[in-house]
């Protein structure tokens, strides 16, 4: 083989041409287009491709468990099929009628919407009486100081009404919605907001994670964590009381999370016009939940019913994270088993919760135990400290809070060990100290 002697001009030899493909999004040179926003804005919602939608309203599929099934695998996956759909290449946004069934609950206490809405009601109550020094009150970024507002309803509810935190958070559909974004491990957090009437609307905006970033700092994200922060973060909604449109329900951009600059675009004047002209709002019903993409440029609506009528917009806030990403809230688990273990053992010991299949050697958790366990725990074990905690011997990965509430409630453990084993696993978690 021949030797390439190097060029003795360097003024001759061909010079590598830089690529043309930048790996971050332009803020300012050139700015995020809006004409090429509002051409995706434009499209109609197909029904052709969401079968099982009761019905389409304003671009938005509204589908009702009442027609679906859970039972079905093959069924189900349809569905989440176009659900997934709807998030990613559709219209961000879909509604599930009925998510709480209002009329025919069947939790042994009380209506599970009814109960829980009355713990929130007593948070609230605990915090504004908490709320008398400038320390004690509570920052928020919706009009702060004229709704209310609970952070962590997750865990504040565990701890103000243990009965229906269980029933709520025991909900298949919840378990279905989630995975069909995220994929298992979620997990999830939530954020009460109560709307008065007067209360002013939201601007809008595109949500967590780059949501949260300013333009600055979204700007130093290349353009593949743009897309990414879509696909980590699943927004939803339940309505906690109806929601007529004067009482100011979110407002929705359909097809505006395909807008690949869009985290950057959000806060200028030319796109909140533009939003503002052609945004979509529907009404829900108690019970009813929507979810969406949380790179949907949205906003909660204006409540424009009157002093007198004392209406109040209710909505418990779900904001689901994936496996592989961090929340925005963090939730300490220990706490919040200890205070509704004692009910978990009553009703999971009460009322039967397995279920036997012949070809497997384990027992498993019906779905609405299946549910609340994810609901509950972390499914992702990772960080972790693998000196600690190695690998199970039948997989590559440690034992997740989640396996761990599993075994517990299958194992019949009350509230004094499972709390033990969580804290061992916490500690065992952590990481090195020392050599």
């Amino acid at each position: 083989m021949g030797v390439t002697k190097p060029n003795p001009n360097p003024e001759t030899q061909t010079q590598p041409q830089r690529p043309s493909f930048n790996r971050l999004l332009s803020l300012d040179s050139p700015p995020p287009s809006l004409p090429d926003f509002q051409r995706l804005c434009a499209q109609t919602t197909d029904g052709a491709l969401y079968p099982h939608a009761t019905t389409i309203t304003k671009n938005i599929p509204i589908y009702s468990t009442r027609t679906l099934s859970l039972t079905d695998p093959d069924d189900l996956t349809t569905v989440q099929n176009e659900w997934y759909h709807i998030l990613s290449e559709g219209p961000g946004i879909f509604v599930l009628q009925h998510f709480y069934d209002v009329e025919d609950d069947d939790d042994d206490d009380h209506p599970t919407l009814t109960a829980t809405t009355a713990a929130f009601n007593r948070i609230i109550a605990h915090e504004a009486a908490a709320a008398t020094t400038t320390s004690a009150k509570k920052g928020d970024h919706f009009s702060a100081g004229h709704n209310a507002r609970i952070w962590n309803s997750f865990s504040k509810h565990a701890f103000a009404d243990p009965s229906s935190f269980v029933a709520y958070y025991s909900n298949p559909w919840l378990r279905a919605v989630s995975e069909t974004w995220l994929g298992p491990g979620y997990r999830l957090t939530a954020q009460v907001n109560i709307v008065r009437p007067g209360g002013q609307a939201q601007s809008p905006h595109r949500d967590y994670h780059l949501g949260f970033q300013d333009d600055g700092n979204c700007a130093r994200f290349p353009r593949g964590m743009h897309a990414a922060s879509a696909f980590l973060t699943l927004q939803g909604a339940v309505a906690h009381s109806d929601m007529p449109e004067r009482s100011g329900p979110t407002r929705f951009l359909p097809f505006s999370q395909r807008f690949e600059a869009g985290f950057l675009a959000w806060r200028r004047p030319e796109f909140r016009e533009f939003f503002e002209r052609e945004y979509v709002a529907l009404p829900l019903m108690e019970g009813d939940a929507v979810f969406f993409n949380p790179a949907v440029m949205h906003a909660a609506g204006e409540n424009r019913l009157g002093p007198e009528s004392g209406f109040e917009r209710r909505a418990n806030l779900l904001q689901i994270g994936s496996a592989l990403g961090k929340t925005m809230e963090r939730v300490d688990v220990v706490p919040v088993v200890e205070a509704v273990w004692g009910e978990v053992r009553r009703r999971f010991d009460g009322h039967g919760h397995g279920e036997a299949d012949a070809g497997k050697e384990e027992e498993e958790l019906d779905a609405n135990w299946e549910a609340f366990v994810r609901a509950l725990g972390e499914g992702y074990p990772f960080p972790t400290n693998l000196d600690r905690r190695p690998p199970a011997p039948n997989g590559m990965a440690p034992e997740s809070e989640q396996d761990l509430i599993r075994r517990g409630l299958l194992e019949g453990w009350g509230t004094e060990e499972m709390v033990a084993r969580l804290r061992q696993l916490h500690e065992d978690e952590r990481g090195h100290q020392s050599l």
